[in-house]
């Protein structure tokens, strides 16, 4: 049985949230996440085809939860998929507060679908490593490293939190996709176990998680991160503890190009300057277009060389 509050639950249609709580007696942590607008608005910047925008929806919502349990102002984790299938690789990057964003290597790929008719993810990603990293402000980010299981992204990432942070965990994730190949539905969910937890608890928990239909059809019918938990966590006493909205959101701008401009060097900015045109440069994450103009390059490189003074 739920003990959601009105608040907590209170969202307005079709909007992108992700839930935490807890579980049999605190013995379970929980998260739960929609994400059907970031995953829409992540295709819609990138063109992606159906496999390469459920593989990327995957990782975002994903990333979104795992954003969420940090708790720094300025935490920020990066998720990223290298794999010899045709997609290559998937880089992701979210924060605190529930901002996420990311991108695939190659955006355009097609494969065939599986057998049983669903987009073959773990196909297009092929046998890789996943990367977690984690700047948590201090000297050095943590950073841990796994051996792909399947491609297929929620099975990865379990594997991850066992093996790097020896928590072990459930995750589902899920994108289904309309005919017009925006996306109808994604979001999914974490729970993990804590050391404490009993063994009658655990056996509850997988075979409940045995018996789930997928993801996106828990989406379908219920529609909410609450209805995943629910069906997920039968049989025990759960509560929300906090909500925070999702969204895709990319923090660059013309200034931080034009900084990251000025780290490449005086010789590589008067190249760009003598070609004597106007210079485009496009953000992998959300593939927005900053022109730059020749005499945009030349203060640069003034202030470039201030700088190595």
């Amino acid at each position: 049985m739920t003990d959601i509050n009105k608040e907590a639950s209170g969202s307005p249609d079709g909007a992108d949230y992700i839930i935490r709580g807890m579980a049999a007696g605190e013995q379970l942590r929980v998260f739960a996440a929609r994400t059907t607008v970031l995953a829409e608005e992540a295709r819609r910047r990138h063109n992606t085809s159906p496999v390469a925008t459920a593989a990327l929806g995957r990782l975002l919502t994903g990333g979104a939860m795992m954003g969420s349990m940090m708790k720094g102002e300025k935490d920020i984790l990066t998720l990223q998929i290298k794999g010899d299938g045709p997609l290559r690789g998937i880089t992701v990057t979210a924060d605190s507060h529930g901002n996420v964003k990311g991108y695939v290597d190659n955006p355009e790929v097609l494969i065939h679908a599986r057998a049983d008719g669903k987009l073959d993810v773990g196909g297009a990603v092929g046998e890789g490593i996943l990367n977690v990293i984690k700047d948590l402000g201090l000297k050095e980010p943590y950073s841990g490293q796994v051996v792909l299981q399947t491609g297929e992204i929620a099975e990865d990432l379990t594997y991850y939190f066992a093996t790097s942070e020896q928590v072990p965990s459930a995750v589902g994730l899920g994108v289904l996709m309309n005919k017009d190949n925006t996306v109808r539905q994604a979001g999914g969910f974490i729970v993990q176990v804590m050391p404490f937890a009993e063994d009658k608890v655990i056996s509850q928990l997988e075979a409940n998680i045995a018996g789930l239909s997928s993801v996106t059809s828990l989406l379908e019918e219920g529609g909410t991160p609450e209805y995943i938990l629910e069906r997920v966590l039968t049989g025990f006493d759960w509560e929300i503890t906090e909500r925070t909205d999702t969204r895709f959101y990319c923090n660059c701008s013309k200034e931080r190009v034009e900084k990251a401009l000025i780290s490449i060097g005086a010789k590589e900015l008067n190249e760009m300057i003598q070609e004597g045109k106007t210079v485009e440069l496009k953000c992998h994450f959300c593939d927005s277009t900053y022109p730059i103009t020749v005499e945009e390059l030349k203060e640069i490189l003034r202030r470039a060389r201030h700088r190595n003074a």
